[in-house]
């Protein structure tokens, strides 16, 4: 083959590669949970202000703020009882650990397992005491989102029910850290 015909075949690929990686990417925007929430809603979630960190026994996560949630967070509303405003976003990331290499001892961030959001809007969900929640698992191999639930109930059941436990809090177990 041709070095000029080689070179086009190189760029060919490089570009359907890119092409393809970027559509993996962007397919999270078009996943809507069963309960109507859409992975679209939260473009740039990623770059959010953090709330905190948090780490069960198999995963580390990450819990982020939307502006609107930072400053209901600096507004106090854990210690003066009011509730979040419509508007407020939370999300939380999900890896799956492994130990870092560099630093024995520590545990990193390996493969992505999910997102999750929690909406704080009054009107779109008045049975879950204004708060909607997504579940959106992560498939490594596929590249893929997929949202979990069964039906719009889903998050009624499987996420309000838990947090009903801080309803005083007006729904939120993570309290922000300090800096």
């Amino acid at each position: 083959m041709k070095p000029k015909h080689i070179a086009s075949l190189v760029t060919v690929s490089a570009s359907i590669f890119i092409v393809t990686m970027t559509l993996a990417a962007e397919d999270r925007f078009t996943v809507t949970s069963p309960n109507g929430i859409a992975f679209s809603e939260f473009k740039g979630y990623d770059a959010w202000q953090v709330i905190a960190p948090s780490q069960p026994d198999d995963a580390i996560k990450v819990i982020l703020g939307n502006p609107a949630m930072i400053k209901a967070y600096n507004d106090g509303f854990l210690a003066n009882g009011e509730a979040v405003p419509d508007g407020a976003v939370m999300a939380k990331i999900q890896w799956s650990m492994k130990s870092n290499g560099l630093l024995p001892g520590v545990n990193v961030p390996d493969v992505l397992r999910k997102v999750q959001f929690m909406v704080k809007d009054a009107k779109r969900f008045p049975d879950t005491d204004g708060w909607g929640y997504a579940d959106f698992s992560y498939d490594a191999a596929s590249d893929s989102f997929m949202a979990m639930g069964n039906g719009p109930a889903f998050a009624k059941a499987a996420c309000h029910q838990c947090h009903t436990r801080v309803k005083a809090r007006d729904f939120v177990f993570t309290s922000y850290a300090q800096r």
